[in-house]
């Protein structure tokens, strides 16, 4: 897959987030990247009768025993966590007692891994996954597959490269697996031999559609040798660190039912890509290859972004400016179902009453 865009890396990219605004409701979000279709029906019944009178159990055992199983990971490497934000903060925190003064992020990528470094006084450098880290010393090295916010997936070369940079210089790989269970095309590249060295993320609630409920979890590397680091990421967990909802949902998380109805959301996810991608193109948008439901597309010549998200967003539609990942005059937007792109695009046309689809474009029916 062709890398979806040009020019250096920033030294140090600038950790803005970007998400939320403090607007009236959005009636179309195509800037989260989150499963449109929500989570399955069993495991939110399970988030919502969570028992929030009583704390969880404070080692997570049963939870550990039960993510253990399903990541095929000894349940001691299974450090549950209260979002992918709060594991990125905690693993960060405990490299830097491990004596790691430095750490490199992809980019463009989420801005918490640079924030969480910077926060600890590490000194952070950017890097092109088609080109890998070049770190001299121990660091700590992120990687995300597939990435955001451009979905683009790692093939061997970019995979090979990020293991032998680690390898030589005795870095600790982190590798945020968020996305993965929504590639909806290519193969997961990731070799067992990388995976054992590694410190892998799986935040489940964006492809479940639970943003709001904040749970994830770290597994240690298997490979020996990271036994210090993997104690000190669990003692710098505050207490009762994942909330009852938490643990409900990461414990439904690879319940029968609940893989049956993300598989079934991809394959309706793909219709919907699909379908917003030939819209787009015939309004005149360019956009990049992604594997992901969301990927990086720019305006027709001549649109200011700024100005035509501005405008978008005050008729309750909502795309997410690529400015905050250092990527200006781009957006990310997100597959998201039928009636949806017919609201994206009634807006746009009230905003260029001029362009229109050609006549061979079909609009998706309304119908949800």
């Amino acid at each position: 897959m062709n890398a979806p865009h040009a020019g250096r890396p920033p030294a140090a990219p600038a950790a803005v987030h970007g998400g939320t605004d403090d607007g009236p409701p959005v009636s179309f979000d195509f800037s989260t990247n989150a499963n449109p279709y929500g989570p399955p029906p069993g495991l939110w019944r399970a988030v919502r009768r969570a028992p929030r009178h009583a704390y969880p159990e404070p080692a997570y055992r049963a939870l550990r025993e039960t993510l253990g199983a399903a990541l095929q990971a000894d349940p001691s490497r299974v450090e549950p966590a209260a979002g992918g934000t709060e594991a990125i903060r905690r693993l960060t925190l405990a490299a830097r007692l491990h004596g790691v003064g430095e750490a490199w992020v992809p980019w463009p990528a989420f801005g918490e891994y640079a924030a969480a470094a910077e926060a600890l006084g590490l000194r952070v450098h950017a890097y092109a996954p088609t080109e890998g880290p070049r770190p001299r010393r121990a660091a700590l090295v992120w990687a995300c597959d597939p990435g955001s916010p451009d979905g683009r997936g790692l093939d061997e070369s970019d995979w090979a490269r990020l293991a032998d940079a680690c390898e030589t210089s005795g870095s600790v790989l982190a590798i945020d697996r968020a996305y993965a269970p929504l590639r909806l095309e290519g193969r997961d590249l990731l070799t067992p031999g990388i995976e054992a060295g590694a410190w892998l993320l799986h935040c489940p609630n964006k492809v479940l559609g639970l943003t709001g409920v904040r749970a994830a979890c770290l597994v240690a590397p298997s490979r020996p040798g990271r036994a210090g680091l993997a104690a000190a990421v669990r003692r710098c967990a505050p207490a009762w660190v994942l909330s009852a909802e938490g643990v409900a949902l990461l414990t439904h998380w690879h319940a029968p039912e609940s893989t049956r109805h993300v598989e079934e959301t991809r394959g309706r996810l793909r219709i919907d890509r699909a379908a917003l991608r030939v819209v787009l193109s015939d309004l005149g948008w360019t956009q990049d290859d992604s594997a992901t439901p969301f990927w990086l597309a720019r305006p027709p010549e001549g649109r200011d972004v700024s100005t035509l998200l501005a405008g978008l967003r005050r008729r309750g539609v909502k795309l997410r400016d690529a400015a905050s990942f250092g990527l200006p005059g781009r957006v990310r937007i997100a597959a998201q179902p039928p009636r949806a792109v017919a609201g994206l695009v009634d807006a746009l046309r009230r905003l260029e009453p001029a362009q229109r689809p050609s006549s061979s474009t079909v609009l998706p029916p309304t119908a949800p």
